[in-house]
């Protein structure tokens, strides 16, 4: 049994990675600055189960001002899930909030992690490699992010890399592809065209549709973060992608096809930053550390969805 602190652990994967750590019967420590980027209700809702175990706390805490050293007490790993997310709000005056939530607040933890001598796992974005060169992208191919958020994400990875050579710190990086499924955040895609079917509203779609995206179960990024950190090697980077590359338009139809019934779709232009395609190679991660995806796209919005109408008392037919 071992005791993990895990940033952000009212969030979509952190608090998932929260309760599949407490059934490996482990200890976590959870800290959330609880951000009003969505709904506070909403993230409360989200660790509910894991606050009925006692091997699980959570501490209230801001990263980028909060004192870091007495969260690292006794804790035998980090899982660094913390951050100001998505890339349509990285632009303008709000750059400003991605570099103190990501930035700043990386550097710190990352700081008092390599004095603590504490093994992390750092939740990086396949936003950092902008409209890649090839696909499906590996990852020796050069970064180049088209969005302020996917900036912030590739310096925290610069960040990672520097601890590392100058002070010894033991980080894994994990690039995440577009992860799906219950409790994803409001914003994102699969979560509102969910929400415009259950509530029979508009959805509005950025772009064509014909984007697409290597799409991946939060239970499969889960079990990549936890491998990340038992047998992942120090200063590596892993691709996690689910290799159901699908474009938007596919996955409205699927939607449609799982409710039963159809979907009123607005287009809007594209937003900045928004890549034209996502696709990971994942042959270092499945080599590595013996991780593959389980979970077919039908199948994981066929849970998201139940989970959506579980959560909104909505039952689609009746």
């Amino acid at each position: 049994m071992s005791r993990y602190l895990v940033t952000g652990c009212a969030g979509f994967v952190g608090s998932h990675v929260v309760e599949s750590l407490l059934r490996r019967g482990h200890d976590v420590l959870g800290v959330d600055a609880f951000t009003d980027y969505y709904k506070r209700e909403v993230k409360e809702s989200n660790i509910e189960r894991s606050q009925k175990d006692a091997s699980f706390s959570i501490v209230e805490a801001d990263l980028a001002r909060d004192s870091i050293a007495p969260l690292l007490d006794d804790i035998d790993g980090i899982f660094h899930l913390a951050a100001q997310p998505g890339v349509r709000g990285s632009w303008g005056d709000t750059f400003a909030v991605y570099l103190r939530d990501n930035v700043l607040a990386t550097q710190r933890l990352f700081e008092a992690a390599a004095r603590s001598g504490v093994r992390i796992v750092f939740a990086s974005t396949s936003s950092v490699y902008g409209n890649a060169e090839s696909y499906p992208t590996h990852e020796e191919m050069l970064p180049r992010p088209v969005s302020p958020y996917g900036v912030t994400k590739l310096a925290c990875e610069s960040l990672a890399r520097t601890y590392a050579e100058c002070f010894g710190l033991q980080a894994i990086v994990l690039r995440y592809f577009t992860v799906y499924g219950p409790r994803q955040r409001p914003d994102m895609a699969f979560a509102r065209i969910i929400s415009a079917l259950l509530g029979e509203t508009p959805f509005h779609l950025y772009g064509t549709g014909e984007q697409s995206r290597d799409f991946t179960y939060v239970g499969d990024a889960v079990e990549a973060t936890i491998a990340g950190m038992d047998s992942g090697t120090a200063g590596r980077i892993y691709n996690v992608g689910g290799g159901s590359e699908t474009t938007l338009t596919e996955v409205i139809g699927l939607c449609e096809r799982l409710a039963g019934r159809g979907l009123d779709v607005r287009y809007e232009p594209a937003a900045p930053g928004d890549v034209r395609r996502t696709a990971a190679d994942t042959s270092l991660i499945r080599s590595e550390l013996g991780w593959t995806p389980r979970m077919s796209l039908e199948e994981g919005l066929a849970e998201q969805l139940a989970a959506a109408q579980a959560r909104m008392g909505i039952a689609f037919g009746g």
